[in-house]
């Protein structure tokens, strides 16, 4: 490891599974690198819905394995790679990044320092400040994969996409436009619809206050060919839901719950947002095909990271970030 990287790191630890006051400030070694990894110099992390279940000790059912303590949170972040590992050729130092790291065996993004698999970095897109690029990886490529991958949303589409104004619906919103499709967005509050309708949904109605069904039988007369569900919903849900049309098709992330329902003839489909080569060369395709829009509602400093766990459960929109740089 260069000469100029400390041994020693500040980061966002827990020492054991809890609420947001098991969150405090440690100093811990630097991560090392090994082969295939980079590490990176975190300047932004990204505050995930997810991020809350992961500390509570939720997430241990995916890893497989049991969790070593101290433990430091953090699914996806960007900043400057700082060293590359072995076998590592598509980055060099000074190089500005953003990466995924769910679960990450060497620790996660609420640190000043954080090794990663290379294949899970991508350059910061054109057009990305740092800190935008801080929260993108991990709903980016959740997005992407629901629209792209699992809809399969093309030219024409009529979607709905459920959870529109969230950290996941805003970008989903952006893709899918990109992708050809006519979008209706179902978001959170009055904010939540100007913000869908700044960011290019064909049309946007507030999931809290106004008439959806309503509002999808207007948008399509005939049925709505796909549904990208992103948020929970009782009843009201279900019934807006109905509306896409036999043949038609609903995703949704792993994790939303209860899960949707779709009407007889009509696929439902569970998925994972996860990293890849493919996807992260078209999901920094997408963004830098015109004028695209990361909402980053709040950043809050590294040593207020349980702060910011007590509001991702609270009304926001876009994504929650923690400037560690």
């Amino acid at each position: 490891m260069s000469s100029s990287i400390p041994t020693q790191m500040k980061a966002a630890a827990i020492d054991r599974f809890g609420g947001p006051e098991v969150i405090a400030m440690k100093t811990l070694p630097v991560p090392k690198v090994g082969k295939g990894e980079v590490l990176i110099r975190v300047k932004t992390a990204g505050v995930g819905q997810w991020d809350p279940s992961e500390r509570e000790g939720e997430m241990e059912s995916y890893k497989g394995t049991k969790a070593s303590f101290p433990y430091v949170l953090g699914s996806d972040g960007s900043g400057t790679i700082a060293a590359v590992g072995e076998g590592v050729d598509r980055f060099k130092e000074g190089d500005k990044v953003y990466a995924f790291g769910f679960l990450n065996d060497k620790g996660g993004f609420y640190a000043e320092y954080v090794v990663v698999k290379a294949d899970y970095v991508s350059p910061v897109p054109k057009g990305l400040s740092e800190e935008q690029a801080g929260v993108l990886a991990a709903d980016g490529l959740t997005a992407l994969e629901g629209v792209d991958d699992t809809l399969k949303v093309r030219e024409g589409t009529k979607l709905l996409v459920y959870g529109a104004s969230g950290g996941v619906g805003h970008l989903a919103v952006q893709f899918a436009k990109r992708l050809g499709a006519k979008v209706l967005a179902v978001a959170s509050g009055k904010d939540g619809v100007e913000l869908a309708k700044r960011i290019g949904a064909d049309k946007a109605v507030d999931g809290r206050s106004d008439d959806v069904v309503k509002a999808v039988r207007e948008f399509a007369p005939d049925g709505l060919d796909a549904a990208l569900v992103l948020a929970g919903g009782g009843g009201e849900r279900d019934k807006v839901l109905a509306l896409v049309k036999k043949g038609g098709h609903i995703a949704h992330p792993n994790g939303v719950l209860p899960e949707p329902k779709g009407a007889d003839g009509v696929r439902v489909s569970a998925y994972n947002g996860e990293p890849n080569a493919d996807a992260q060369a078209r999901l920094n395709k997408l963004i830098e095909a015109g004028p695209f829009h990361v909402e980053v509602s709040k950043v809050f400093r590294l040593d207020d990271a349980s702060q910011a766990h007590e509001a991702v459960g609270k009304h926001h929109l876009g994504k929650l970030a923690l400037r560690i740089h």
